[in-house]
């Protein structure tokens, strides 16, 4: 009895007491298996609050942040999409106003023209697209006070920054004109107007001014200039007027008459310095040659000597052309030497140096009739059964011509 009271109060056989473990209380809801504690319900419930609380906070400034962001982007977006706009527009209006290579602009910058004055002339005036960008485009590049004044021929055809250059630079536009020898006053009035550089209203005041020059001496008032343009290449700068344009191949001409003594070489053969001028016309409208022109002029001389008419097909040409109507060798026209004997009531083209010191300084010949053959050769013949021969030997084609 005491052997097994002591082992129930934990002292073993053998005398040592050993302490007993309580037993775990194992409520009836539960297995046998160990599981947490459940929390308190008053607990789990408070958490849960908390939880809900704490993420309602942090949704509410989220939902705010993410639209302020897409706000952002778009105006960003705008304002590249803007940028690149106006630059794409800019570099439009910097280029070329007009595509045509003939046309040229004159334009007169006076002295203290603001920048803004100035680009507002140049888009008047179609050297420009746009003042706007002219203005912009010298701000950007510190131009706008650089621009010099001055006559400016300038193309449309140059970009804006081109003709900004030209502006700062001072550099001004040259141009050169060639009239012809042989050519006639119509085509050298529209060989200025091709030039595109002045109005034709200012061509043709030029062309029906009565200039105070020697040259014009002998002419009677009431001729035109035609014949006195002398044909020859000349270069002006911006400047230039269609009168200024005349003034210079006058002095030419001038040169010419003074150079080779015409005047008085045209009195030897009994000619005003306005007759001299009117025969050499017709002589460079016959023959190209300057020997040939020689030949030529002292048939003319030996014709007129012996009463017969100059017969010159050019003449009628001439005529028949400026009324604009056929040519035929009987045209009743003053001009028309086939049928009318002497001289024509003035020139007929511009002669050139050659055909003027053939006037003066003519060939010796027997010769009255002459013709230019098929093959671009002169033949002269003394009477007209050995010009009929030529005709039929040599001018089979350019005869048959008008």
């Amino acid at each position: 009895m005491v052997d097994k009271l002591k082992l129930s109060q934990g002292v073993s056989v053998d005398g040592i007491r050993r302490m007993s473990r309580p037993k775990k209380t194992v409520p009836d809801s539960q297995s046998d298996h160990d599981s947490p504690e459940p929390k308190p319900v008053e607990l789990l419930d408070k958490s849960m609050d908390d939880e809900i609380v704490d993420e309602g906070l942090s949704k509410k400034p989220s939902h705010w942040k993410r639209w302020v962001l897409i706000i952002l982007g778009l105006f960003v977006t705008l304002l590249i999409i803007a940028g690149a706009v106006a630059y794409s527009w800019y570099q439009q209006l910097l280029k070329p106003a007009s595509d045509d290579t003939t046309k040229y602009i004159r334009v007169t910058i006076e002295s203290g023209s603001i920048p803004s004055a100035i680009a507002e002339q140049l888009e008047t005036a179609g050297v420009i697209r746009s003042s706007l960008a002219f203005t912009i485009y010298t701000k950007l590049t510190s131009t706008e006070n650089r621009l010099q004044a001055g006559v400016y021929t300038l193309q449309p055809t140059l970009s804006t920054p081109k003709i900004v250059d030209y502006l700062v630079s001072g550099k001004q536009h040259t141009f050169k004109v060639t009239f012809l020898p042989g050519d006639t006053l119509a085509n050298n009035r529209q060989r200025l107007i091709d030039l595109k550089l002045f109005d034709t209203v200012d061509i043709d005041a030029a062309l029906s001014k009565a200039y105070d020059r020697p040259l014009f001496d002998t002419k009677p008032v009431d001729a035109d200039l035609e014949g006195y343009i002398f044909g020859e290449t000349y270069h002006f700068d911006a400047a230039a007027t269609p009168e200024s344009i005349l003034n210079q191949t006058f002095d030419e001409f001038e040169a010419v008459i003074t150079e080779e003594n015409l005047v008085e070489g045209f009195k030897k053969q009994n000619l005003t310095l306005f007759e001299g001028i009117t025969l050499a016309s017709i002589v460079q409208r016959e023959v190209p040659n300057a020997e040939d022109q020689k030949q030529v002029a002292r048939v003319f001389y030996n014709r007129m000597a012996n009463d017969m008419n100059l017969g010159s097909d050019v003449t009628y040409q001439y005529a028949a052309d400026k009324l604009g109507v056929q040519r035929t060798p009987t045209l009743d026209s003053p001009y028309n030497t086939r049928v009318h004997t002497g001289l024509p009531p003035g020139p007929i083209a511009a002669p050139g140096a050659n055909a003027l010191i053939a006037v003066a300084n003519p060939a010796k010949n027997d010769y009255l009739f002459f013709l230019s053959g098929d093959d671009d050769q002169t033949y002269f013949a003394v009477d007209e059964a050995g010009h009929q021969q030529n005709i039929d030997r040599h001018c089979k084609k350019k005869c048959q011509i008008l």
